[in-house]
């Protein structure tokens, strides 16, 4: 009868441990990313969302309540700024829409009590920050304007569709996070959303994401 000895048996555990997670990563693929949650559809008509990042040359709707006269559709200058009855030569380059409907409010209210103000982005021709970008193994790689709630699928259609060779269940999402500066991977399912039609495969964007698509090695 053979005997093992206690570090005899913690060296059998340590190695059948490193088997069995060698085992799970062959399973889960070399380099798998982690996956990011699914997203609902919605109306493909929404405009830029809130945390819009106006740039020149952004055409905008203005609203002012009861005072429709001061309100109305400015473009963006080159030069950053807007001209609205009453309000010459306001910045509105990397504000918000809700910070420049403030600003707008702020000085309106020289003129008349209690200006309720909006600002809605109708035309946008944003900077790489607020586009996403498709690229690798796909009809038409290309750099799109972000709209709210936009999702995976939104980018593929834009794009055309992944390519003859597209490896699309290996492509990946590249996020950068601007609370921590780090860049982050996140897998995605292209072949299981766009060819078998899997909307648990779709998943939410964010303003500077890049879907990278590799092709397949046969």
């Amino acid at each position: 009868m053979a005997c093992f000895s206690p570090l005899g048996a913690a060296r059998a555990a340590l190695l059948s441990g490193i088997a069995a997670t060698a085992l799970t990563g062959c399973a889960g693929g070399v380099g798998s990313a982690p996956q990011l949650p699914s997203a609902s559809f919605v109306a493909n008509q929404e405009g830029p969302g809130e945390e819009y990042i106006i740039g020149p040359l952004d055409e905008l709707q203005i609203f002012v309540w009861r005072n429709p006269e001061l309100g109305g559709k400015v473009q963006v200058r080159p030069d950053g700024r807007i001209t609205t009855p009453l309000i010459t030569d306001m910045p509105a380059v990397g504000k918000t829409p809700t910070m420049l409907q403030q600003d707008i409010k702020l000085q309106l209210s020289q003129y008349i009590t209690d200006p309720i103000v909006s600002v809605i982005v109708t035309s946008f021709q944003s900077t790489f920050s607020q586009q996403v970008r498709v690229v690798g193994a796909t009809e038409k790689p290309a750099s799109i304007p972000y709209r709210a709630n936009m999702t995976v699928l939104d980018a593929m259609i834009a794009v055309g569709g992944l390519g003859e060779y597209a490896a699309g269940n290996k492509a990946r999402l590249v996020r950068y996070d601007k609370g921590s500066g780090k860049q982050h991977e996140y897998g995605l399912r292209l072949n299981d959303l766009i060819k078998r039609g899997d909307v648990k495969a779709n998943v939410r964007l964010q303003p500077g994401d890049v879907i990278i698509i590799p092709e397949s090695m046969f």
